[in-house]
């Protein structure tokens, strides 16, 4: 028996283990198509014997740039079992960051998604010398190319059942040689202030936090989950790869991004994790639909949501529901909120997850008060993905949860979150003096602000680098007001302004699809977005909903101006990161006169 010293190690144990047992469902052209473990296997092991007959050598770089789909899996497996390390690589990147990463890591191989992903790397290919291969995952569109360094996944699988009949016993050897501190993934941070680093993660730290993510989000054995944020994210690859080789749990693709909700209803995860403005899109698109509703379903509503934030007070998790509450709270779960869950397709949900950014305490109140479940994790890539979480019905809203058993945590004297635990990263990959600042004396230093209450309990104030200091010397953490304005159906991002300035202002984004309902429900007319964000009447509408957070907050926390973007934020435009985090200094930069005019 092959000792399990990394993921696919464990991976091969699983398809022993489960056979024929359902593994992956991938929804194409309207149907739902199921792999077992077994067939799971071969795909991998194909990938694996079809990348060392293109002659990947132990130790090498292979990247992947695709959306989340089964073949994204295939080669990260793939490449693992050979004894090579996989660079994954956003498929919204542009040209120039794929070609930085691809140079950065000396890849060697990469596997792309299709067309137009096969451009970025042949534009810039005369600058990769060490690039050898390009494998094509979709070959829709290129029935007549030809290039000697590319081929398909298809051929490559080819070339993998071909050499598994020669040499059966390749990839056991391979596998022998893997140890568990060696490096197994190189995933490049988002780059909020600077190029991105490659945070080197090992076998062992991909073993241990599979194991922890298991436990801590409370999943079962062939419980299923839906797969559809990038797997370029440490998040969305802790949970379908990690965790779901650990668990044997039951991994669906989405069809597309345009089919989520949809697909979201008919898979029924029992587990769904989610970034805070998923969940703060169905917070508003609820509100949204229960204000166009007839009057006796508002009322309804509205009595059922009394009776859902009462015994959210009345009965934090792990306690009974106070006996006189049974009854309302039996009657609004059955009549209103059950449905609730149903039109969202977490009816099923035992366990959700608001994960990979700050989200606002009324957000996780709200889905508690109509039932779900829902903790809120924190971590980082060079934490492989987990910190702390909330460990059961251990759930205090306004904090992340207790560190994962066997990680410390502590607050440095600045207020800066440090860690140390069997997760930590190796370091940057080729950059000694980061790896240095990052990590000191074995702990973590997080770059977060935060604070531990006396029952161990994790609280997130900021990114230190994002602390706020006014002219008057006040220190104010944007993102928590950030928060409470994206609370609002009518507020899709903001950015709160005020470093060194005598008061707070804030750049925002409307909702399109919210604020287009609100326009045309009250004949306001417009002919585009920027028309609709310049709309008087919209000013008004977004001053009310500020003027609502600003009621809530101390004076020197509070919007005195803001402005709205005639346009969205852009992740092409250098405005947001892949994992959709606002680049603060590049949108303070590029909006400069439209700050300014706001102190004048």
């Amino acid at each position: 028996m092959i000792e399990i010293q990394s993921l696919p190690h464990l991976f091969l144990h699983r398809v022993e283990k489960y056979g024929d047992r359902i593994a992956l469902r991938e929804k194409r052209y309207g149907l739902w198509k199921k792999i077992s473990w077994m067939e799971y296997g071969e795909h991998v092991k194909f990938a694996g014997y079809g990348l060392i007959s293109l002659g990947l050598k132990r130790g090498d770089m292979a990247s992947i740039i695709s959306s989340t789909r089964p073949e994204w899996l295939f080669a990260d497996l793939g490449i693992q079992a050979a004894g090579a390390i996989t660079v994954p690589i956003y498929e919204t990147n542009s040209t120039p960051q794929v070609k930085y990463i691809l140079e950065d890591a000396g890849a060697r191989f990469v596997v792309v998604e299709d067309e137009e992903q096969l451009d970025k790397i042949l534009e810039v290919r005369e600058d990769l010398p060490l690039l050898e291969r390009i494998i094509v995952v979709d070959w829709k569109g290129l029935r007549n190319f030809q290039d000697p360094m590319v081929i398909s996944f298809q051929d490559l699988l080819r070339r993998g059942k071909n050499l598994i009949e020669k040499e059966p016993t390749l990839i056991e050897e391979r596998l022998r040689e893997i140890r568990p501190q060696e490096l197994a993934t190189l995933v490049y941070t988002s780059g909020t202030t600077g190029p991105p680093k490659g945070a080197m993660l090992s076998h062992a730290n991909i073993l241990w936090m599979a194991e922890k993510a298991f436990q801590s989000l409370e999943m079962r054995d062939g419980d299923n989950i839906l797969s559809y944020l990038p797997l370029s994210h440490v998040a969305e690859r802790i949970i379908s790869l990690f965790v779901g080789i650990y668990g044997g749990l039951i991994v669906n693709f989405v069809e597309s991004k345009e089919t989520f909700s949809e697909n979201l209803r008919e898979v029924r995860p029992n587990f769904f994790f989610a970034v805070p403005r998923i969940w703060e899109k169905f917070y508003s698109q609820i509100v949204i639909k229960v204000g166009e509703a007839p009057w006796c379903k508002r009322m309804a509503y509205r009595w059922a949501m009394r009776v859902g934030m009462k015994v959210l007070s009345d009965h934090p998790q792990g306690r009974r529901i106070p006996p006189y509450l049974i009854l309302p709270y039996a009657l609004a779960n059955w009549f209103v909120f059950r449905k609730l869950r149903e039109i969202l397709g977490l009816d099923r949900a035992r366990i959700t997850d608001s994960g990979g950014a700050p989200i606002a305490p009324e957000v996780l109140r709200y889905f508690h008060a109509i039932g779900i479940k829902m903790k809120e994790s924190y971590g980082l890539t060079e934490s492989c993905g987990l910190i702390s979480i909330h460990q059961e019905n251990d759930i205090k809203i306004g904090n992340v949860g207790k560190p994962l058993s066997g990680i410390q945590v502590k607050i440095a004297e600045d207020g800066e979150i440090l860690a140390k635990g069997p997760n930590i990263f190796m370091g940057y990959f080729n950059k000694p003096e980061a790896t240095e600042q990052t990590i000191r004396d074995g702990w973590l230093h997080t770059g977060d602000i935060g604070e531990l209450d006396p029952e161990g309990y994790l609280k997130i104030t900021d990114r230190k680098k994002d602390i706020i200091i006014t002219a008057g010397g006040k220190n104010v953490a944007p993102q928590y007001i950030e928060n409470l304005l994206k609370f609002s159906p009518y507020i899709h991002d903001a950015v709160v302004i005020g470093d060194g300035r005598k008061y707070l202002t804030a750049l925002i984004i409307i909702d399109e699809d919210n604020v287009t309902e609100y326009a045309q429900d009250h004949r306001i007319p417009f002919t585009t977005y920027a028309d609709l964000s310049q709309n008087p009447e919209i000013y008004k509408l977004i001053s009310k909903e500020v003027e609502k957070v600003n009621d809530n907050l101390a004076q020197v926390e509070t919007i005195k101006k803001f402005k709205i973007l005639d346009k969205n934020l852009d992740q092409e435009a250098g405005e947001l990161t892949p994992t959709m985090k606002v680049r603060r200094k590049f949108v303070s930069e590029r909006f400069r006169s439209l700050i300014e005019s706001m102190y004048e």
